[in-house]
């Protein structure tokens, strides 16, 4: 745990008042091992995201996810209709084609550019020991050169 300095103070208008007095900051981390199944998926982590903040017992504070991949990534989707997910891997085929002159010689030039156009990391607000997730938002471990033995990592911290 890490205590922030007492008294630090924030001045909004001519009223000055004091904010994160004694504050302790409690981070916690976790892995999540995820084994994608086809070479192109994305995986619902929704769940285990969840458990990990659940068991972390912190109530209010910030949930970060971060996949360490170069061609994989991670985003927040609907997770209520499955062919949403078919439809954002079908639109990244088509703006991302294979049959591009690519230079990478390994083969995997267009899972590279897709995973930088997903991202490799979302924050989650959390709130009353949930995640501030909308009603058919998911969180999804998006892989793009598989199949694979793939990582997630989740760091919460606590406000």
């Amino acid at each position: 745990m890490l205590l922030l300095s007492p008294g630090l103070t924030h001045t909004k208008g001519s009223q000055a008042c004091t904010e994160y007095a004694n504050l302790r900051l409690e981070v916690k981390m976790k892995v999540l091992e995820i084994r994608t199944p086809s070479k192109e998926t994305f995986v619902d982590i929704t769940g285990r995201v969840m458990e990990e903040v659940s068991s972390s017992g912190i109530q209010k504070g910030i949930c970060s996810v971060y996949v360490p991949h170069t061609t994989a990534g991670v985003t927040i989707n609907e997770n209520a209709d499955p062919s949403v997910k078919e439809d954002i891997l079908m639109t990244f085929r088509k703006i991302v084609p294979d049959s591009l002159p690519y230079s990478h010689s390994e083969g995997n030039s267009p899972a590279h550019v897709k995973a930088s156009l997903i991202g490799s990391s979302v924050n989650i607000l959390i709130d009353k020991g949930q995640l501030s997730l909308g009603t058919w938002q998911g969180i999804f471990f998006c892989e793009f050169d598989g199949p694979r033995s793939r990582r997630a990592f989740i760091k919460i911290f606590s406000f």
